[in-house]
């Protein structure tokens, strides 16, 4: 039983640290480029993804960086606290970074590491060692 429960703990504690450094760190980072006055239609030119339409949007990406980190820490909260909602939010935010991940190389390449090794730990620890299916019934 000990250890679902830090399989689950260390899940939460991957997602908030997701959420927080590299999801809502970047959407933070809007701050700094408002205040200075930077051109946020320029700001692509020093970062680097493989789909163009990310590449011109960039200051709407980190809009959306935002609102998915408040998501990723609201998930992995509901997890710590043991509640059924945050493990489902939790594994759909997974499912969904890893989606996502090949369009944002390079930074996808981090949040796959991170979001597979949180749903790794999400999955084994619901369903522990359950089989795929009970024994065979002899029909005797």
């Amino acid at each position: 039983m000990g250890n679902l429960i830090g399989r689950y703990r260390a899940a939460a504690i991957l997602m908030l640290g997701h959420g927080a450094i590299m999801e809502l760190g970047v959407f933070l980072a809007l701050i700094p480029l408002f205040a200075l006055g930077v051109d946020l239609g320029a700001v692509g030119q020093y970062f680097s993804f493989n789909v163009t339409y990310f590449q011109e949007h960039l200051a709407q990406m980190m809009v959306l960086s935002g609102l998915f980190g408040i998501v990723r820490i609201v998930g992995a909260v509901g997890v710590l606290r043991n509640r059924m909602w945050g493990l489902v939010l939790a594994v759909l935010n997974c499912v969904v970074t890893i989606v996502l991940m090949v369009f944002m190389l390079p930074a996808g390449i981090i949040d796959g590491i991170l979001a597979c090794s949180a749903l790794i730990l999400l999955l084994t620890a619901y369903f522990g060692t359950k089989p795929l299916r009970g024994p065979e019934v002899s029909a005797s």
